[in-house]
């Protein structure tokens, strides 16, 4: 058999790295998703006007600030954080880099659990989690905080801040990919508050 290949199925049918791939495909796709959710679900609510039986009333302005920007409510969304100042040129390339990362580990999962990817899946993770940190801390220091200012200490350091989103983003990248270790440590957190509640 050809080394190549011989290769390529170790590395396919090993249980270990077949598991670890499965898993990191997965995981890098739900966190996609919530990226995607951080982008479009935040502006959506800066436009919503309460709710009603069936769920939140959004403001027609949303369709003509936002919606109108693109035909996909994703790209609508991009185009109005750029116009905001949220995030730049740089970071719209992140974005598709990302994406191309997230279709090949969901799409050529095979490829991937065989032959690997032609990117390092760890920076990609790392550039997921800094886009969203990005988008999440502006919508903070915007929204939040300029609403209950007094809620904040006037020294309040931004770099110190996580974001929810962020927060349960890098969790799941700690448990599910992250050293045994690590994910025992929020598990043992996890039980210690929930005896006390």
């Amino acid at each position: 058999m050809d080394e190549k290949v011989k290769a390529s199925w170790e590395r396919a049918l090993h249980p270990t790295t077949l598991k670890t791939n499965i898993i990191t495909a997965s995981i890098f796709s739900m966190a996609f998703e919530i990226l995607k959710s951080s982008i479009i679900e935040k502006i959506e609510s800066f436009f919503t006007n309460g709710f009603n039986e069936n769920g939140m009333i959004v403001d027609p302005e949303y369709k003509e600030k936002v919606l109108s920007l693109n035909r996909s409510p994703l790209y609508a969304s991009l185009k109005w954080l750029q116009d905001m100042d949220v995030i730049n040129d740089n970071d719209l390339e992140r974005f598709e880099h990302i994406k191309r990362c997230r279709n090949t580990l969901t799409h050529e999962m095979l490829t991937f659990a065989s032959s690997g990817v032609d990117f390092d899946v760890t920076e990609a993770f790392d550039e997921m989690i800094g886009l969203l940190r990005k988008i999440e801390i502006w919508w903070f220091e915007n929204l939040e905080m300029a609403i209950t200012p007094e809620a904040y200490p006037e020294d309040l350091d931004l770099d110190q801040v996580i974001p929810g989103p962020v927060w349960t983003l890098q969790m799941l990248i700690d448990v599910a990919l992250g050293p045994e270790e690590v994910a025992r440590k929020y598990y043992d957190y996890f039980v210690e508050i929930a005896d006390k509640t």
